[in-house]
């Protein structure tokens, strides 16, 4: 493997991660390589949705949509970007196809972690942390991602990763206005937000339970409850809204571009191991977060100062040397209970906020 550290990318290009949570824990990364390739052009290629998440930072040059999906998704994504001529791929996914995309884009320099078979069409690639019995390492997406830039940025220079970030287009910040305007949510309403969904159904806490929760915020703190969901979650946002006097934002319409306004205006939020809840803590927002039995190393993020997150993990008392992931009956998410919950709600909404 050619030695990546010599590389001096003019023209870069970096393949985002696919889910909105990754991609949000990729932005320190992408702050790295804006601020440290001063004169470079840096571009993206990300999958549709994740453009409107990324929309209004100023870490890329220009950015490509495309979907890898099928047969001919890696043929069709490399096609976008080909034209572009750039000189360096810089892979934040695993998968094999976002390889392919970069090769068949014929991009000379692609650097990657070396999984998914991929390895041959990889020209610098690097070996993915794993444990003692060769399974994959619980490390934080922020910090891998962060490892595989310094390969060729400087490995041991002395810049520390920063705090994840987003921001808003003007367009999206009147999209949120607009339907924090129709929840009823005016400049000096406090809320609250509940997101209970999750691409996975063991990941998400019992539906009574976040009633319970948002009954607790709007009667003890005074705060308005917003239920945050997917289309695909609307009965579940419904059932969880209507229990607790709140409003269903999957009912108004919400993007995740619009989603972006509306969660940095929030107070706290309540969330299972799911995208929003990077959301806001690049936004400074306090957070008490549930996992069951997905590992939170994975997902360990640098909050802001004022902007507190309490983990409540459904067994705490597992083994540092076993993945929470391996013990889906002990690290059942119903095993947080509401009281803890509550507590920890009380908890961050006790910190003043900056």
């Amino acid at each position: 493997m050619r030695d990546p550290s010599s590389l001096r990318p003019l023209r870069l290009l970096v393949i985002v991660p696919s889910w909105v949570g990754d991609a949000v824990m990729a932005t320190p990364t992408f702050r790295l390589l804006r601020d440290t390739l001063k004169g470079s052009f840096i571009g993206a290629l990300v999958r549709p949705g994740i453009d409107q998440l990324l929309a209004g930072l100023d870490v890329f040059d220009e950015v490509h949509v495309a979907s890898s999906g099928g047969v001919m998704g890696p043929k069709h994504a490399a096609a976008k970007v080909r034209h572009r001529r750039y000189d360096t791929a810089l892979l934040l996914t695993n998968s094999f196809s976002s390889a392919l995309i970069t090769r068949l884009a014929g991009i000379p320099n692609r650097i990657g972690y070396e999984r998914d078979a991929r390895g041959l069409l990889l020209s610098h690639k690097l070996d993915a942390p794993k444990r003692p019995d060769g399974s994959w390492a619980p490390v934080s997406a922020v910090r891998y991602y962060d490892t595989l830039a310094r390969t060729f940025l400087a490995p041991d220079a002395d810049i520390a990763p920063g705090c994840m970030e987003l921001a808003s287009t003007p367009e999206q910040s009147a999209a949120s206005a607009d339907i924090l305007a129709r929840a009823g949510v005016t400049d000096s309403t406090r809320f609250a937000i509940l997101n209970p969904g999750g691409n996975d159904q063991a990941k998400r806490w019992p539906p009574d339970r976040f009633i319970e929760a948002g009954k607790h915020l709007a009667q003890r703190h005074m705060l308005r409850i917003l239920v945050n969901g997917s289309p695909g979650e609307r009965d579940l946002v419904t059932t969880i809204a209507r229990g607790c006097d709140g409003v269903s934002l999957t009912d108004l319409a919400i993007t995740l571009g619009s989603l972006k306004g509306i969660v940095a205006r929030a107070g706290v939020m309540l969330t299972n191991d799911t995208g929003p809840r990077h959301i806001a803590a690049a936004f400074g927002v306090p957070l008490v977060s549930l996992f069951g039995p997905t590992d939170h190393r994975w997902t360990i993020i640098p909050t802001r100062d004022g902007a507190p997150e309490e983990l409540l993990l459904a067994d705490p008392t597992l083994p540092e040397r076993e993945l929470a992931n391996d013990h889906p009956e002990r690290c059942s998410i119903d095993r947080i209970s509401t009281c803890d919950v509550i507590a920890a709600l009380d908890r961050v909404l006790s910190h003043p906020r900056p």
